[in-house]
């Protein structure tokens, strides 16, 4: 049976207390994974780290991480660079402590260097970081490029796809809500368009790079450039809708870890476990 997991980027609403408590909290909840956000720079200490880890263990709780936003590994001033690998650095030492599978990222964008000069210099970049990571004996999170919201970012399927089959411990990560605005709507308006992008996946990347296949979802609002703001799973006026991507990974049989990015965080995390639950139910009935 396909296994997927579900948990919300971040502290859950409503929860007061530290960090390391939110493991407990989620798993109460009959949650089963977490995402730490390092958005804002890598902040935590090596101590409490592993005891976030420690407790996710506990509590199976599979955990990952969003590496900072100031990331532009395709940037054409090399002081830019310099910083974002640096960023990215820590993201992997900080994750190796808490045991996170995997560092999330947005790679860049093309304004400097064009699509194709863009994704080249990511490739260098990455190269540079896990350099970088290895001299600190850091060996074990996977680098986990973006789908991104807007079409000026590096993070097409395509880009994804060249940049995990040319760098070592790197698997895709793919933001539904953010291909949906990307496309202004015109992606993901049935299962089999899920479908069509998890066997491609597979095809171009291999089985490993999807086990588990890293998704982040909620709806989301878009204009001209692309993504503008995410909305929970309720507001039904904005796309794209989640028994899509639950339909598809039914049918490619994918173990998965969803995490919820919507306003509504755990709450929204829970309802997407329910839609998926009532998906196998049916399958199975």
């Amino acid at each position: 049976m396909t296994r997927i997991r579900f948990g919300p980027a971040g502290k859950p609403l409503g929860f007061k207390g530290p960090m390391e408590r939110v493991p407990e909290y989620l798993a109460k909840l009959g949650l089963d994974a977490l995402e730490y956000e390092a958005v804002r720079g890598v902040n935590i200490r090596e101590e409490k780290a592993r005891l976030l880890g420690e407790e996710a263990e506990k509590h199976g709780i599979t955990l990952s991480m969003h590496a900072p936003y100031y990331v532009n590994l395709a940037s054409g001033k090399q002081e830019v660079i310099d910083k974002s690998v640096r960023r990215l650095v820590d993201a992997l030492r900080a994750s190796e402590w808490m045991h996170a599978y995997v560092v999330v990222f947005h790679p860049g964008y093309y304004k400097d260097l064009g699509r194709e000069g863009s994704v080249r210099r990511v490739i260098e970049s990455l190269r540079r970081v896990l350099e970088e990571a290895s001299a600190l004996g850091v060996k074990y999170p996977f680098l986990g490029p973006e789908t991104t919201g807007k079409t000026s970012q590096v993070g097409s399927i395509e880009d994804i796809i060249e940049i995990c089959s040319s760098t070592e411990r790197c698997r895709p990560v793919v933001d539904w809500a953010h291909l949906y605005a990307r496309s202004l709507g015109e992606f993901l308006r049935a299962s089999e368009e899920a479908v069509r992008i998890i066997d491609l996946l597979e095809k171009e990347l291999g089985r490993e790079a999807v086990s588990p296949l890293h998704q982040h979802f909620s709806r989301i609002e878009y204009g001209r450039g692309g993504e503008k703001q995410h909305h929970p799973l309720n507001e039904d006026e904005y796309g794209p809708e989640f028994s899509y991507v639950c339909e598809a990974l039914m049918e490619t049989g994918v173990d998965s870890v969803i995490i919820s990015e919507s306003p509504l965080l755990d709450r929204d995390a829970l309802v997407m476990k329910e839609i998926c639950r009532e998906k196998q139910n049916a399958n199975q009935a």
